[in-house]
């Protein structure tokens, strides 16, 4: 069976859930993405349109993993600067390449981007066909674990040890997605105090780590029910890094 696992216990980012043994791993996601880039730069040139790009890759922003910020935040240092706000040149670099986007001058019809898409898939899929799977066992014990008792019994302990600091909430996401924080060109006095003592209350009481664990105790359990299915998506991702790595 998929186990979790961490690599520093004080540091989420580096943790890792069972359903990631299913996942394509950042650099072989960069690797297939990179030759798909590639390929369809290709098909696009033989189609009589060479200055034809596609969209940048966004750079990274927030949560560099799928446990990075899974749980809220974690990074006393960031938290005291940017309160839940991601880092201020990540914010930048993040901001610059949405606004410069794809620019097209060649005039190249739908049909054609489209005719080269599906030949990139045939050639390099972007993931396997059943990565929904994946993604709705993820999804669904994240949503699960918020109920599950020891959790539900941190989230408390952690609303009192933040009232007790003068900041009323009665989950830890629910200062994360303050309304009042949402704005992204702004970070606040009062943001940063929250952030702040959020990740105190956080630290104090273990809450990443009895989240984690009650996830990882879903996620097994998904894993195990339908783990014929997700030997084959295993199977699916080699044979995609397989096709990736031979039309480099």
């Amino acid at each position: 069976m998929a186990q979790a696992s961490m690599g520093d216990p004080e540091n989420p980012a580096t943790w890792r859930l069972p359903v990631e043994a299913y996942m394509l791993t950042k650099a072989q996601a960069r690797l297939v993405s990179d030759t798909r880039d590639d390929l369809l730069d290709q098909c696009m040139a033989k189609a009589g349109h060479p200055a034809w790009t596609p969209p940048p890759d966004l750079p990274a922003l927030g949560g560099k993993t799928l446990t990075d910020w899974r749980y809220g935040i974690h990074d006393a240092a960031l938290a005291a600067e940017r309160g839940y706000h991601p880092d201020a040149e990540e914010q930048k670099a993040y901001d610059a390449a949405m606004g410069a986007g794809a620019v097209d001058k060649t005039g190249a019809d739908e049909s054609t981007v489209r005719g080269c898409v599906e030949q990139v898939n045939g050639q390099v899929p972007s993931a396997s066909p059943r990565a929904d799977l994946v993604q709705k066992i993820s999804g669904e014990a994240f949503i699960q674990s918020g109920k599950d008792p020891q959790v539900v019994r941190v989230f408390a302990d952690w609303s009192s040890c933040m009232k007790g600091k003068g900041f009323t909430y009665a989950k830890p996401m629910d200062a994360n997605d303050d309304p009042a924080f949402s704005d992204p060109t702004v970070v606040s006095d009062t943001e940063v105090a929250t952030a702040t003592a959020d990740i105190q209350c956080r630290d104090k009481l273990d809450v990443e780590k009895t989240w984690f664990d009650a996830e990882t105790k879903l996620q097994q359990a998904a894993i195990t029910k339908h783990q014929a299915e997700l030997n084959t998506v295993a199977n699916d991702n080699k044979t995609v890094i397989a096709k990736a790595k031979a039309a480099r």
